[in-house]
């Protein structure tokens, strides 16, 4: 940290209702060097921050999207360098799972600090989150909790500063301003739909396992039984995944794979979804008609973002995300790397064929071209089929799906999923070697890294399957090339509304909208090449104008019934 004059630890308390952007209570800075500590409750902040954010001075946070979110709230601009000891504790201690976990009680804890209970701090923050006026004491009490976090974060930076990797950290810190910037736009949302919706939900659910469940009979009112379930798989002669012990495998994962092979199994986990996993009145949706919550970043062993699905609009059922609306004169565009996990396969990989196969526009007909499945002249319309079957296969590659798991997705014999899988590694030896080596590289060393810096560690006692290992590069990469790009585009002035796993959301006022898509889809290039070593990554986009909305076409017939039983109902 010596390049920098001086070195500051920042706490904000704030109060932030679901979907609200934050209320800024009070402030507690301290610089590192001169110890000099400053306490601001909200009337004495003014429209600049009380300490140095220029090119000479370090900005240190825990978990400091919160803390750029206050930055927005008072209308302060970003620091220069921003330091996360989160993302850093994470990194460090990724795939480990410290006693106390990740946060902060968790990395003072691992580091032997003392620090107040998690019960206090509990206690602290629903004071903060209460809002409203507060007393000269409770102003005290908060301000008193606030000092003692900085004072946590300069104790845990002295000792934390040896590991820290602090051209890659300060990158870190770049997305968390980003996080901010996603975080204080939101989703705009259809909210006189939503309250229709939450109005008239109950009836609702009853009506549509009336209307689906009809082709299928396994619900007894609003309750799925497994029973009628195995009986529709044995007529329509359909295998489904097992448990060791027998029973079916019911998980929503499950469901998701096998209505990719089995198109009718897509209604029916389309309801299983919103009759289980849907919450209506979760949804964080702020006065102003924006989704927020909390993005989550780094939270996943791939450092992916794990918003909560409950409050996140692209978490629960996709027909939901009908509710997508930009504002009048506005429109909005989702812009998704085009089979990115693939490309990122290949390029890490070097190898030539797998590069052929997805510089071609499509590769999974051209892996079944280059494995002699399909003639040389074969198109997606000529060979539908064939090019189905391997982009499962290129799929259950990606996935560590076994020969078992495979043969059931395609509905054919083990010893003929095998023989598929043989082919790919056949086809793309290359490939096949360097993700073996990494492999072998992660159990001998106990460790696998990202091109930039973001790791998992191993241990005896939290088992890491060779499948996830292998998938760690091209998880782990794609999360570090969507990071890149929601910097570059937060920086540059684009409204993204939302990062979704290898997507972003954006939205201008139409008459700028193809400007901004055609610079965004430039800086998710650029974030490919940054992280592949010049790789190109395609990106497609799908735009939507007032007054129309966004639709994912996984739920259209979902949300299409939704809707008119909601016509139905509000009269």
């Amino acid at each position: 940290m010596r390049r920098f004059q001086e070195v500051w630890c920042i706490d904000f308390e704030f109060c932030a209702p679901d979907g609200e952007r934050p209320e800024v209570l009070c402030l507690v800075a301290m610089e590192l060097n001169s110890r000099r500590l400053i306490h601001c409750w909200r009337d004495q902040l003014s429209d600049k921050p009380p300490f140095n954010i220029g090119p000479y001075a370090l900005i240190v946070a825990y978990y400091s999207s919160a803390e750029m979110n206050c930055f927005m709230a008072l209308g302060w601009p970003m620091p220069e360098n921003l330091l996360d000891l989160y993302a850093e504790f994470k990194c460090l201690h990724n795939g480990l799972l410290p006693i106390s976990g990740y946060g902060l009680l968790g990395a003072l804890t691992s580091y032997g600090i003392m620090s107040i209970a998690g019960s206090e701090k509990k206690e602290m923050r629903e004071l903060a989150m209460r809002g409203g006026q507060y007393s000269s004491e409770e102003r005290s009490t908060l301000l008193q909790y606030c000092e003692t976090d900085v004072v946590a974060l300069s104790k845990l930076l002295p000792r934390m500063h040896s590991t820290i990797d602090l051209p890659r950290a300060l990158l870190r810190g770049r997305y968390m301003k980003a996080v901010a910037h996603m975080e204080w736009n939101g989703v705009p949302i259809d909210t006189e739909t939503l309250q229709k919706l939450r109005l008239y939900w109950e009836d609702i659910k009853v009506q549509l396992v009336a209307e689906v469940d009809s082709a299928y009979g396994v619900y007894d009112g609003l309750t799925f039984k497994q029973s009628r379930f195995e009986a529709w798989l044995k007529l329509n002669d359909i295998p489904w995944p097992c448990h060791p012990s027998g029973a079916l495998d019911l998980q929503d994962d499950t469901f998701k794979e096998m209505a990719k092979s089995y198109s009718v199994v897509g209604p029916l986990r389309e309801l299983r979804v919103s009759l289980s996993g849907l919450r209506l009145n979760n949804l964080a949706v702020g006065r102003d008609g924006r989704n927020r919550c909390l993005l989550s970043p780094f939270r996943s062993k791939t450092s992916r973002n794990q918003p909560s699905n409950a409050k996140f609009i692209f978490g629960p059922s996709a027909w939901y995300r009908g509710l997508i609306k930009p504002k009048e004169g506005y429109g909005i565009a989702y812009i998704d790397y085009s089979q990115q996990e693939f490309a990122i396969a290949a390029a890490l990989s070097n190898d030539p064929r797998m590069i052929a196969a997805y510089e071609s526009g499509d590769p999974y007909l051209e892996f079944a071209k280059q494995a002699g499945a399909v003639p040389q002249n074969a198109t997606k319309g000529s060979h539908p089929s064939e090019r189905e079957l391997y982009k499962v296969c290129v799929l259950a590659v990606q996935y560590g799906m076994g020969a078992e798991r495979l043969s059931q997705r395609i509905n054919c014999s083990v010893r003929e999923a095998k023989h598929m899988l043989q082919r790919h590694r056949e086809t793309y030896t290359i490939f096949w070697t360097w993700s073996d080596a990494a492999l072998y590289f992660a159990l001998t060393r106990n460790n696998l890294g990202t091109t930039l810096g973001w790791q998992i560690s191993l241990s005896s006692s939290m088992k890491t399957s060779d499948r996830s290992l292998r998938n760690f590069p091209m998880q782990a990469n794609g999360a570090e090339i969507l990071r890149l790009a929601c910097i570059f585009t937060t920086e540059a002035g684009i409204t993204v509304c939302a990062p979704v796993h290898d997507a972003l959301l954006i939205e201008a006022p139409i008459e700028r909208l193809d400007e901004d898509i055609r610079r965004t889809k430039d800086f998710m290039q650029k974030a490919g090449e940054i992280v592949l070593e010049g790789f190109e990554l395609r990106t497609d986009v799908d735009v939507v104008r007032w007054p129309d909305r966004y639709m994912d076409e996984r739920g259209v017939d979902m949300w299409e019934r939704v809707s008119r039983l909601v016509m139905n109902l509000a009269g």
